[in-house]
């Protein structure tokens, strides 16, 4: 089985609910879906509308850590999530994935689960990196949250259109400027 990305799973569903607040338990599921959770596990008996209300509420709250800039600012507040969340590392296998760390409690809901597994996969990525590696995008109508883990210096925008309009109105502006 393919390998699953919890950093980019935590991403996508952060962008999900930052898009589309109120986003339906199907839609969430079939996000989760796609990022290799099992589909017993997405039945609306196994995911309800509840747990899907637990998990877009985790959503914003990790978007608040992405949207963070300061490294030790986000060190604090994923310190501060796995507290709440009650985490203790422990390493598993499942599902025919290869062994990796999960941090949630095994009764964990929706909710706490997500809050504790993306709190892992950042830290993961600022323990890597050093720095913060993950942003809200810069460009003005924009916002979307984006991993930054590629070489070179920190990012500011979540892609190369966005970061092209961004330069393009910026000149402009200059031009209308000096006229």
């Amino acid at each position: 089985m393919k390998g699953f990305d919890p950093a980019q799973r935590l991403v996508d569903l952060a962008n999900e609910v930052r898009v589309t607040p109120e986003a339906s338990r199907e839609a969430l599921a079939a996000l989760l879906a796609r990022h290799g959770e099992r589909a017993d596990d997405l039945t609306p008996e196994a995911f309800s509308a509840a747990d899907a209300a637990e998990l877009r509420a985790a959503a914003r709250r990790m978007g608040e850590v992405l949207a963070e800039t300061d490294a030790d600012r986000a060190a604090a507040a994923l310190n501060a999530l796995f507290e709440v969340c009650g985490a203790r590392p422990r390493v598993t296998r499942h599902d025919g994935h290869a062994w990796h760390l999960h941090a949630d409690r095994e009764d964990a809901g929706w909710g706490d689960w997500f809050l504790a597994a993306g709190a892992l996969a950042l830290a993961s990525v600022l323990t890597e990196y050093g720095r913060v590696a993950w942003g809200a995008c810069a460009a003005a109508r924009c916002g979307a949250y984006f991993l930054g883990t590629g070489p070179g210096s920190a990012r500011r925008y979540c892609s190369a259109a966005c970061a092209s309009r961004e330069r393009v109105a910026a000149h402009r502006r200059r031009q209308r400027a000096g006229q």
